[in-house]
């Protein structure tokens, strides 16, 4: 009787353990005291936004994200100072602070620049000029089915290959990145106009033309209230549209001022702290600009289900 022959075992399944072991050694050479502090401060954070986040009163909505904020800078700051991590790198929290307070002057130049020339002025442009088009294509089927597959074209077109573009018709001022943002602004807030004029439905169309409202004012009165939600979804949209739009084109072009040319000129020099100022500042913008606009539609569309509480 032949003795039955176990199967050879493979070049794998003899290394294993050796694998295992050289895993178990690096893993435990990745996990030193410092990630373990990194560690330990993002479970202490988790644990107390996950308690507070029980809580019933209306300040939670507002401590929750700030203190989620904080633990990423604080371990932001951790891991740069813990790690040796070249300021040309990554530059921590406070160089970055120390930076927008050693050159408020400048960063302020630049904001009034990029954010109040160029991207407020633009986009004050670009909605108005939508909202007065949507109004007309709603008016006309002519513009309703030529405009608006042209528009959605030029909308699609990048940034990048239009800006240098306007900026030569322009000029190197304000004025072509307010250009620039009128073009980004302009067709998402013709969509989203046109498409909120279109929500009121047949039922309140027919109300209004039964007590015999004309056309302007069943606008008025009916159709731009309606139209609200999608107008301000829209406008909440563009402001940070704007703001990328007028950064964008400073790129291609700009006078000694503004956080594009900022960003640009500080980053060939290596200034890492202060083009992370520059975005520090812009991010600060777009969020307030955000705010001021959702505020505003709270205060216009409280009627709406969405801004009930």
């Amino acid at each position: 009787m032949s003795m039955m022959q176990t199967p050879p075992t493979s070049t794998l399944q003899r290394n294993l353990p050796v694998l295992v072991g050289a895993g178990i050694t690096v893993l435990a050479g990745l996990i030193d005291w410092r990630l373990g502090a990194l560690l330990a401060v993002w479970l202490l954070a988790w644990g107390a936004n996950v308690l507070l986040s029980r809580q019933a009163a209306p300040q939670v909505r507002f401590i929750v994200p700030v203190l989620f904020g904080v633990t990423l800078l604080v371990l932001w700051q951790m891991a740069v100072r813990l790690y040796g991590i070249n300021q040309v790198i990554l530059p921590a929290p406070t160089d970055i602070w120390a930076a927008l307070i050693s050159s408020t002057p400048i960063l302020w130049a630049d904001f009034v620049q990029t954010v109040v020339k160029g991207a407020l002025s633009g986009y004050v442009i670009g909605a108005a000029l939508a909202i007065g088009t949507a109004i007309a294509v709603d008016r006309s089927s002519f513009l309703q089915r030529g405009l608006l597959p042209v528009g959605n074209f030029i909308a699609a077109l990048p940034i990048v290959g239009t800006a240098p573009i306007l900026v030569m018709w322009f000029g190197f001022g304000w004025q072509s990145k307010a250009a620039v943002v009128v073009i980004m602004v302009f067709f998402p807030m013709l969509v989203n106009t046109v498409a909120g004029l279109k929500a009121t439905d047949a039922m309140q169309r027919d109300l209004m033309h039964t007590y015999a409202a004309s056309y302007w004012q069943s606008l008025i009165k009916l159709r731009l209230p309606a139209a609200l939600p999608f107008i301000f979804n829209g406008l909440k949209v563009c402001t940070t549209l704007a703001l990328i739009g007028a950064i964008v084109a400073e790129f291609f072009g700009s006078p000694i001022v503004g956080m594009g040319f900022r960003i640009k000129t500080s980053f060939g020099r290596l200034e890492l702290d202060m083009v992370w100022a520059s975005i520090a500042v812009a991010a600060i913008a777009g969020s307030g600009f955000y705010g001021l606009v959702a505020l505003t539609e709270r205060q216009l569309t409280f009627w709406h289900p969405s801004q009930r509480k």
